[in-house]
């Protein structure tokens, strides 16, 4: 059975990228994403919650809302993601409810992982 949609929540996220097999890498690599391709200028991922896309063909542009991943340990999801190619730009920093780290993918998408305190 389809898991159901929930109204008036987020149901998917789309990056633009200039590389779906590059960024099928990393994301499989750094968080162990699982894909779907849907022809040469799209993949769907899934990271087993949620579903969202790669496409390809546009100009990339970065910028906008920040995705925040979850990480039960910082320190590992940070080496994964710069062994990956990743780069971090903010250290792991500590906020309200937890501590969190920002890094840019490939393309230059900024996003950010965190984690509760311990």
């Amino acid at each position: 059975m389809a898991d159901k949609h929930q109204d008036r929540t987020i149901d998917y996220i789309e990056f633009n990228v200039s590389d779906i097999t590059r960024s099928k890498e990393f994301y499989g690599s750094a968080f162990g994403w699982t894909f779907t391709d849907y022809g040469p200028d799209y993949c769907e991922f899934s990271d087993g919650r949620m579903k969202g896309g790669f496409a390809a063909g546009g100009a990339v542009e970065t910028g906008g809302p920040l995705i925040v991943l979850y990480g039960e340990d910082l320190a590992a999801t940070q080496t994964r993601i710069e062994e990956a190619g990743g780069r971090i730009v903010k250290p792991i920093f500590e906020f309200p409810g937890g501590r969190r780290f920002h890094f840019t993918d490939p393309d230059g998408h900024e996003l950010a992982v965190w984690s509760e305190n311990d």
